[in-house]
């Protein structure tokens, strides 16, 4: 099992989504790896959980990411969040991701999950992926 490539996994997608400049318009630059401190932004993406399994076979290390991205949004209705989750989702689709380390093998949507935060006029939706990665 490797685990030694989740770092450049992650590093390879906020790469990937930072140099979108449609994803910049919808997010502003507010992609992060932990809930922003003080006051978040309006809506922001957040790179958060993930699970890792074992694909290591005869011919070398390997493992299966499946990642969390969700989308944060206190904008009226869920709209504003969907435009920015579909967009995540058109990204993530099929990139050529380098990584610093190993190889992407592939990666695919799983799921999504929205819902309204109870109390509170914020959304989020839940993305979830699978990414095959392989160790050189």
């Amino acid at each position: 099992m490797s685990y030694m490539i989740a770092p450049a996994l992650q590093a390879a997608i906020y790469a990937h989504l930072v140099a979108d400049t449609e994803l910049q318009g919808l997010l502003g630059g507010a992609i992060f790896d932990a809930i922003p401190p003080a006051t978040p932004p309006a809506s922001y993406a957040l790179i958060g959980p993930e699970e890792v399994f074992d694909r290591s076979d005869k011919t070398g290390h390997g493992a299966e990411h499946r990642l969390v991205i969700s989308v944060v949004s206190n904008a009226g209705g869920f709209l504003s969040a969907k435009q920015i989750a579909a967009r995540i989702c058109e990204l993530l689709d099929a990139p050529a991701l380098g990584l610093s380390r190993g190889r992407l093998v592939g990666l695919w949507f799983d799921r999504a999950e929205a819902r309204k935060i109870e109390g509170d006029q914020t959304r989020r939706i839940d993305l979830r992926f699978r990414a095959r990665v392989e160790d050189d």
